[in-house]
């Protein structure tokens, strides 16, 4: 998101849902507090031209704003440093990789092996989904030194770093039932009880369960007749 982009993103909010939102919020406020009277129908609006130049609404506002230009610059700042997307690496850049952000997820494959791709197209859906997490993949033949020097022995096999520290890994598909059929979703509910990605997702432009497995399911639904229509 460029700069111009961002002030208009602002701009937009700062005189539309931000403002009736602070004003709904305000309202609410006055009324917890006694100063005000509820309004006698559910259906009638606040009157934002009177509340304009109160000096709460003005800080409610403003306050909003700046929290919103903050956010932006967090997501753009983890964007630079690479997260937002699952990424190939070097063993040269690797150190400089998982220390530089807190939570990296790190993915030692071979280009040959099946379970490889499996794991690649998951942890491919869920990067975007978890901006706040680093997803990055290694080549284990073009990374004999971190190979070793981490004990990996069976690919796939995702290491979880907290602060530059292994903290945890998934070995093979063990703790996905050993099976390549699982969803990324499983994948994502692991990660989570590991502590290494976030429940809430940090992408608010996802739908919730739009994963590639759940589209494939709906489509092939939809192509589907009734069993039971004549």
């Amino acid at each position: 998101m460029d700069p111009d982009s961002v002030k208009s993103t602002l701009s937009n909010l700062a005189f539309g849902n931000v403002m009736a939102a602070a004003a709904r919020d305000y309202q609410k406020d006055l009324i917890a507090q006694g100063k005000a009277q509820p309004s006698s129908s559910i259906n009638q609006e606040v009157d934002l031209d009177e509340l304009m130049d109160d000096p709460e609404l003005e800080k409610l506002h403003a306050d909003r704003i700046a929290a919103l230009k903050k956010e932006v610059e967090k997501r753009e700042a983890l964007k630079k440093q690479g997260h937002g997307e699952y990424r190939e690496i070097s063993e040269g850049d690797f150190l400089g990789e998982v220390t530089g952000s807190e939570k990296v997820i790190c993915h030692f494959y071979h280009r040959e092996f099946y379970r490889c791709k499996i794991m690649d197209k998951h942890l491919k859906s869920l990067a975007p989904r978890h901006l706040n997490t680093k997803f990055i993949k290694l080549d284990a033949e073009n990374a004999p030194f971190f190979v070793t020097k981490l004990g990996v022995k069976t690919l796939p096999c995702v290491i979880l770093f907290r602060k530059g520290i292994a903290i945890d890994r998934l070995i093979g598909f063990q703790d996905l039932g050993g099976k390549d059929d699982f969803t990324t979703k499983s994948l994502e509910i692991l990660l989570i009880k590991k502590g290494i990605i976030s429940e809430k997702k940090d992408n608010e432009d996802d739908e919730e369960d739009d994963y590639p497995e759940s589209r494939d399911r709906t489509v092939r639904a939809s192509a589907c007749p009734d069993s039971d229509s004549d």
